[in-house]
């Protein structure tokens, strides 16, 4: 779609070229802005140009290796994540981006950054980088950086933690999460259909297991556990939630149903 909005569109070199003006947006891979009318919207500031390395290993001399994902590596790009043998979490890559509803164009030019950052509940990125307890490097437009929880990033359906301005520099995994078993389970009201909930549970090597519910929720829900809960338990803490997503794609008693039935077949996997 024409955006017939935007005056400018400006290319970023340097860091020094994020400063937004009212009406400015980052611009990633921009296949929501383009999507629909941005009335308000008078100019972009293209991110792509700054030559960020899409991915990068980082072994500092540590048995598992941690995962750095820059805000504008595209879906495509982390989904040709090459497999390490102590990344025992690595499937999970490719299940959250196929959980993505988007032509292979869009894989291709879709960010993970922008994924997150749209914060809509069935982000496949919310619910990847959620689940493997990531942190988000936010640049500010003042130059301060700080460091967020990507499941605190996202408050709720299209809001952020970001203020104006602020970039999401980098998605970084730690490899305590890489090295990880983990369970997935997805439904969509059709074959092809958006997310109606998207349960991932975790085991990490300490023992600690870490069971997140998103897409049929407002936001990323994260329920830690010491060990392996009891049925009883996990149930308690699904039952907990209470901010069900209600749209075309899923009711929310539904949504709560599945997320619970899920829940319980991940907890007898990681058990």
């Amino acid at each position: 779609m024409d955006l017939i909005g935007v005056r400018e569109v400006r290319v970023a070199h340097t860091r020094d070229d994020l400063v937004f003006a009212p009406g400015e947006l980052p611009l990633g891979g921009g296949t929501w802005l383009f999507s629909e009318e941005q009335p308000e919207l008078t100019g972009l500031v293209d991110l792509t140009t700054l030559g960020w390395e899409p991915l990068t290993v980082t072994d500092a001399g540590l048995s598992v290796a941690a995962l750095s994902i820059a805000g504008t590596c595209t879906l495509a790009e982390l989904s040709r994540l090459p497999a390490r043998e102590e990344w025992v979490a690595h499937p999970l890559v490719w299940q959250c981006v196929n959980s993505l509803l988007g032509s292979f164009k869009v894989w291709n030019v879709a960010t993970v950054a922008g994924n997150i950052c749209m914060a809509l509940p069935a982000g496949p990125m919310t619910s990847f980088a959620a689940a493997m307890d990531a942190t988000a490097l936010v640049w500010s437009p003042d130059g301060s950086e700080r460091v967020i929880p990507v499941a605190a990033l996202v408050e709720g359906v299209q809001r952020t933690a970001l203020a104006h301005g602020e970039v999401v520099r980098s998605i970084d995994v730690p490899a305590s999460a890489l090295a990880s078993r983990t369970g997935f389970r997805r439904i969509a009201l059709s074959p092809l259909g958006r997310t109606g909930t998207l349960v991932i549970g975790r085991a990490d090597p300490s023992g600690e297991v870490v069971f997140t519910v998103t897409g049929g929720t407002t936001r990323p829900r994260v329920l830690r556990f010491d060990e392996v809960p009891s049925a009883a338990a996990l149930a308690d803490a699904v039952d907990s939630i209470d901010d069900w997503y209600d749209d075309a794609h899923g009711k929310p008693d539904w949504r709560r149903a599945m997320s619970l039935k899920f829940a319980e077949e991940i907890r007898g996997e990681l058990a």
